[in-house]
Formats: structure tokens, sequence, C-alpha cells
């Protein structure tokens, strides 16, 4: 997982649109009233963790992580 991949991740709750600029270039696909998903490329898996540890801050449950 050192290698460049794209991600769907899936949490439970809304991202804020305040917030997406601190996913590292994860983009909002998706949104309902119980959830949002974003997808997107990212370097390496500290940059995911990066992702999983900001979404963590927001306080979302993830409920699913996608490497595609």
């Amino acid at each position: 997982m050192d290698k460049p991949a794209t991600y769907r991740i899936s949490v439970h709750g809304i991202v804020p649109e305040s917030w997406i600029n601190r996913l590292g270039g994860m983009r909002i696909v998706a949104v309902s009233s119980a959830g949002t998903t974003l997808e997107g490329w990212l370097p390496d898996q500290a940059a995911l963790k990066g992702v999983l540890d900001t979404l963590y801050e927001l306080r979302l449950c993830i409920e699913e992580v996608t490497c595609m």
C-alpha cells in the first residue's frame, strides 16, 4: 500500500463543505441523510491515514473504505 491508489470512503453523517480542503484531495461524490461518500486519489497509505484521522476529528463513523 505504498503506491498511489483511488479510494472510496463511506461515512455515517455529513462531511461539511468547509472541511473538504482538509481531506487530501478527496471529493464528495454522494450525500444522503444517512451519510457521505468520498472518492479520490491518494499518494500512499500515510495520506489515507490523514484523511481517516480528519474524519475522526469530525466524529464521523467510518462505514467502509474501498481501494478501487
